[in-house]
């Protein structure tokens, strides 16, 4: 068989990859899944190097030589406040890919039909039929499509996240309408390519794919970007499937599709955590008042480190509340601490853990393994949310909308129906939170308002380091 080994790795690479995302779904076996992917994507290369990528080595190495330079330093400078956008920016990168291996793909079949000095992959379209031809010419179409709207999108979605396009929905003038006919140019291109194979329907359909990508995006809220970050994830897998088709390249399907189906997967278990529709998140755009919205009353208390900790050490339970915030002040090494000391006096501690709390799934789980924290102390929302009651101080740290009483009181707010965390039945509140703001999705919390919330002002970390010392 022409590269038996090669098949043979890419099946081992296969189980190594189901292993990995198997493992990921639990945070004591996570650290394993990551070198069962480690394990799958170097015996992938290796298998391809000696198979397809064979005479190739020279620039083969090359570029991988530079692409794990770049990833090193990627991996060793980049702070965990920044690893949503990184996410968003590699997702980028995988559609740019998509895209130019779609292309190459279309320029390699006219180079099979004119009989020119054919390479590997032009050798094999030679051997195919005009049937298989236009088969092959609908994979890359979709693979190109779907690869534009990433490669856009993610871009779209990392200035948002980093803060350097506003995170607001914005749509321009006629709204779903340029997305309907962006779309309607894309089929009506599809049967164009299908029937002609030039270029000309290609180009214009991969304008219209980098349209959709960026316009959906900017139509999406703040709030969403979670969910964004999941789907444009789902988005990459099914890009990198579709090229896989093109190319006959079993592995890739196989990643394509384990990728493509987890990230819908999570997209769809996160905006069930929001009460929204999938449909609604990505079309519709968040973030924006639906309607004359409840006035909030009252005002914000602010309260000291002294305050804090005498109720702190006079508590039997407390249930701490951590979002992007805390990621941003690096503070769960001092939450950790505080952690350890509460529970040295016999007190109950416990986090609560929102689906999309911070501004990527997991984001929260991963800060406090990394400040190891206890995996049996970190409950999610549905576990924690009826213990509020009971409980004698809740403390929020840097998290606004998933601990939001107006998406319950508030018909008519942005977040209306959408679950949160009730820490406001708690005897106590202590909001550690930078200033008097709104927050990523400009929505504001009626929780900095009530009578047993005290607002505890300041860096989070700044703040966790006045307090741990009072805390007996």
């Amino acid at each position: 068989m022409e590269f038996g080994f090669t098949t043979a790795a890419y099946v081992v690479a296969a189980v190594l990859f189901i292993l990995s995302l198997g493992g990921l779904s639990g945070q004591e076996s996570a650290k394993r899944a990551v070198w069962y992917g480690i394990a799958g994507m170097g015996l992938a290369v290796a298998a391809t190097l000696m198979g397809p990528g064979a005479g190739l080595w020279f620039w083969s190495l090359i570029l991988i030589a530079g692409g794990g330079a770049i990833g090193y330093q990627l991996a060793t400078k980049v702070k965990m406040t920044q690893m949503p956008e990184l996410v968003a920016a590699m997702h980028s990168l995988v559609g740019l890919a998509a895209v130019f291996v779609g292309y190459v793909a279309h320029l390699e079949i006219g180079n099979a039909a004119a009989g020119g000095d054919l390479g590997a992959f032009a050798d094999m379209i030679a051997h195919k039929t005009p049937v298989e031809i236009n088969i092959l010419r609908v994979e890359l179409f979709l693979g190109i499509f779907i690869g534009a709207i990433t490669f856009t999108g993610s871009v779209i979605a990392y200035g948002k996240l980093a803060g350097r396009v506003d995170s607001k929905a914005t749509k321009l003038p006629g709204g779903h309408l340029l997305n309907i006919a962006a779309a309607a140019i894309a089929v009506i291109t599809l049967v164009w390519y299908f029937n002609t194979g030039g270029f000309l329907p290609l180009f214009l359909m991969t304008l219209a794919a980098l349209f959709i990508g960026y316009h959906l995006i900017m139509g999406i809220g703040g709030a969403d970007m979670p969910v964004v970050v999941s789907m444009l994830n789902s988005y990459s897998g099914w890009a990198a499937a579709a090229i896989g088709f093109s190319l006959g390249n079993d592995l890739m399907i196989v990643v394509g599709a384990l990728v493509g189906s987890s990230g819908a997967i999570l997209s769809y278990i996160m905006c069930k955590a929001m009460n929204r529709s999938f449909v609604s998140v990505i079309l519709g755009g968040f973030g924006g008042p639906q309607g004359e919205q409840m006035a909030v009353e009252g005002e914000q208390i602010a309260i000291d480190a002294d305050g804090v900790a005498t109720a702190l050490n006079e508590a039997d339970s407390v249930i701490i509340i951590p979002g992007y915030g805390m990621a941003v002040a690096q503070a769960q090494a001092a939450v950790a601490e505080l952690v350890r000391k509460l529970r040295a006096q016999g007190k109950t501690v416990r986090f609560a853990i929102h689906p999309v709390a911070g501004r990527l799934p997991g984001h929260m789980n991963v800060l406090l393994a990394e400040a190891k924290v206890p995996y049996d102390i970190v409950m999610e929302m549905d576990e924690i949310n009826d213990d509020f009651p009971t409980t004698d101080v809740a403390i929020v740290i840097g998290s606004n909308d998933i601990v939001n009483p107006a998406a319950q009181d508030d018909p008519n707010s942005p977040i209306a129906g959408m679950p949160v965390l009730e820490c406001w039945k708690a005897k106590q509140v202590f909001v550690s939170k930078r200033g008097q703001g709104t927050g990523y999705s400009g929505i504001e919390n009626p929780l900095f308002f009530k009578e047993n919330t005290r607002m505890f002002y300041g860096d989070a970390k700044a703040s966790l380091d006045a307090l741990l010392p009072k805390i007996d």
